[in-house]
């Protein structure tokens, strides 16, 4: 991709005490800062997604209206164009990379948004899963600057069945004895296989699979619609994989800089206008879960999708009905 700018940062010491060295952040941007600087929306990238996964939602008359906001998009550490073991010039240090926290990449992406973009207010923390996830621990770390938060299908804290998840398509992966405890010279092609197709069942709901509505993502069977997983995953590096998926396993808004460790504490100290949005049948951030957040966040509302595509209803510009429910709702916090 040639469409982004690049942010350096530097040798970052890091949240665990090591360095990533030479470290820096790929970010897009749409629209221009105003004089005040205050009409920032910041929509940090998500799991396997880059600056340009929220393409469908950003355009002219649309809730997200670059004409009206100033939007970066930075990318989130271990996504291939941001610091990630893959751009390393040494396959074999690519399994040493450092672990980086949601931490890490909230106070990186500050220091390429306050410092060097000029913004002083951010009109919206938002963005699906991982995406939202950081989205909370910008206005966590930074009440005073955020104005408003919306996360969709995404928690504070990564919950623990959501680490079990999690922990399952680790282990797929690295089975394969090509991934070499990630000092693999060739791509593990076996262990990304597994890991898509194992990855699959989670993402999407009971009636989604018993409705067959993989139809309407174009497969034609469901061993069609697994296989598109495998070939999806095979894509990436196993080790950018697995760099953003020690972030996400790892992730607690207690561990934010005085909270002690406690969720409830981190939580509570954010000020901005709250909206959080799970889909009843997302089967790793969950409704419950989202609700027990919400009771620690002065103000904050609950908006729930209620959709067969699971996780995924939340997919940007995937699914046009939980797209235009998510749309109204963007349209209301932003009024």
């Amino acid at each position: 991709m040639e469409d982004h700018e690049i942010f350096p940062l530097g040798d970052v010491v890091l949240q665990s005490g090591d360095a990533l060295e030479r470290a820096h952040i790929a970010y897009k941007t749409f629209g221009a800062l105003d004089s005040q600087g205050g009409n920032c929306i910041v929509l940090p990238t998500y799991y396997t997604g880059t600056h340009h996964s929220y393409d469908a939602m950003i355009g002219p008359d649309r809730a997200l209206d670059p004409e009206r906001f100033f939007i970066v998009i930075p990318d989130m550490f271990g996504n291939g164009l941001s610091s990630s073991p893959s751009l390393l010039d040494d396959p074999q240090g690519r399994a040493r990379f450092p672990k980086i926290s949601v931490v890490d990449n909230v106070l990186c992406q500050h220091r390429l948004i306050a410092g060097h973009l000029g913004v002083k207010k951010i009109a919206l923390a938002a963005g699906w899963s991982m995406g939202g996830i950081q989205a909370f621990h910008w206005a966590a770390m930074f009440p005073e600057m955020v104005e408003a938060l919306l996360p969709w299908c995404a928690t504070a804290r990564c919950w623990p069945l959501n680490r079990v998840f999690l922990e399952g398509v680790r282990a797929a992966l690295e089975a394969d004895p090509v991934f070499a405890g990630g000092a693999c010279l060739t791509s593990p092609v076996a262990g990304l296989k597994a890991f898509g197709r194992v990855y699959a069942g989670w993402a999407y709901s009971a009636a989604f699979f018993r409705e067959a509505l993989y139809r309407d993502l174009g497969a034609a069977t469901l061993e069609e619609f697994l296989v598109a997983w495998e070939d999806e995953h095979l894509a990436w590096d196993a080790n950018d994989l697995l760099t953003m998926l020690w972030t996400w396993a790892h992730a607690d808004i207690g561990h934010i800089p005085g909270a002690g460790g406690d969720y409830t504490v981190a939580l509570s100290a954010i000020r901005a206008r709250t909206l959080l949005m799970p889909c009843d049948r997302d089967s790793y951030f969950t409704v419950e879960e989202a609700e027990m957040e919400a009771r620690h966040i002065a103000g904050a509302g609950i908006r729930t999708f209620h959709s067969a595509y699971g996780h995924c209803a939340g997919a940007p510009g995937r699914f046009t009905a939980d797209m235009d429910f998510l749309e109204t709702a963007l349209r209301e916090l932003l009024a």
